[in-house]
């Protein structure tokens, strides 16, 4: 099973910037986007379906804004939008998808850079979110959680860690949640693989010269629950997919193994 989590900020500008043609060197075999901006009718889904995907949408109801997409060349068992959480599900933060005993989150986390309403909603989603996939990991015990985290674990996740301890996605709670996180039940894939510093997923377009630079944060992550440990071959992310603000991450699982485990 391989994977990518992607956020392309706007399906629509990522295609004039080359996402098809991407899409069509068969980059994974389940490709989850984040922040579609688009409802599914805006966009021409032949185009996905002639890369050899089929496509699984959760827009917003307001247009031109978040929602969550997944393309899989692989047909899902079951395809659920949302988790039940009404601002949550309004905004099209969530797709689930099951593949065998595998259950696939795609997720969009909030974030909280326009202010302290939308930093208190995101505490609020961090809340409702952790609290449901670990109800969840009961019925189903093996799952894989990708998405925009927007949150910078640790100080390696992150350019200049000492200038941002009070910006947000690197607020010392925010941090605290990911610490939750991953110490009750959940891993962090391309930790497990990849230890070294300088591996970055996002950077500001606000300075233009700080992606040849190198002067990003690690906010897009692939995790798995405790099971899914054994089964991780290889994570990595690649700066070099210029789409988007983001660049895509990678994961790939050998399934097979979790009737080893």
């Amino acid at each position: 099973m391989k994977i990518i989590s992607y956020n392309v900020n706007g399906l629509r500008a990522a295609m004039k910037k080359g996402f098809l043609e991407w899409l069509k060197t068969d980059p994974a075999d389940i490709i989850c986007i984040q922040e579609n901006k688009a409802q599914q009718g805006d966009v021409d889904s032949s185009l996905f379906h002639e890369a050899g995907y089929k496509d699984y949408w959760f827009c917003a109801q307001k247009k031109g804004y978040s929602g969550v997409t997944v393309f899989s060349k692989v047909e899902p068992d079951y395809v659920q939008c949302g988790t039940g959480h009404q601002v949550s599900d309004e905004e099209g933060r969530v797709i689930q998808l099951d593949f065998g005993n595998v259950r696939l989150i795609n997720a969009y986390f909030p974030s909280g850079t326009t202010g302290d309403i939308r930093q208190t909603y995101k505490y609020q989603w961090l809340d409702e979110f952790y609290n449901y996939v670990q109800e969840l990991r009961k019925q189903h015990p093996n799952i894989v959680i990708c998405g925009d985290y927007n949150i910078a674990h640790k100080e390696i996740d992150i350019h200049s860690p000492k200038t941002n301890q009070q910006t947000s996605g690197f607020l010392p709670e925010e941090r605290a949640w990911m610490d939750k996180l991953y110490s009750n039940g959940w891993v962090d894939v391309f930790r497990e693989v990849k230890p070294e510093p300088h591996r970055y997923s996002w950077w500001s377009q606000r300075f233009p010269s700080v992606r040849a630079q190198n002067k990003g944060w690690r906010i897009d992550y692939i995790s798995v629950s405790e099971p899914l440990r054994n089964c991780i071959k290889d994570s990595e992310i690649y700066p070099d997919v210029k789409h988007s603000d983001h660049c895509p991450v990678y994961a790939e699982f050998d399934i097979s193994l979790l009737n080893k485990n």
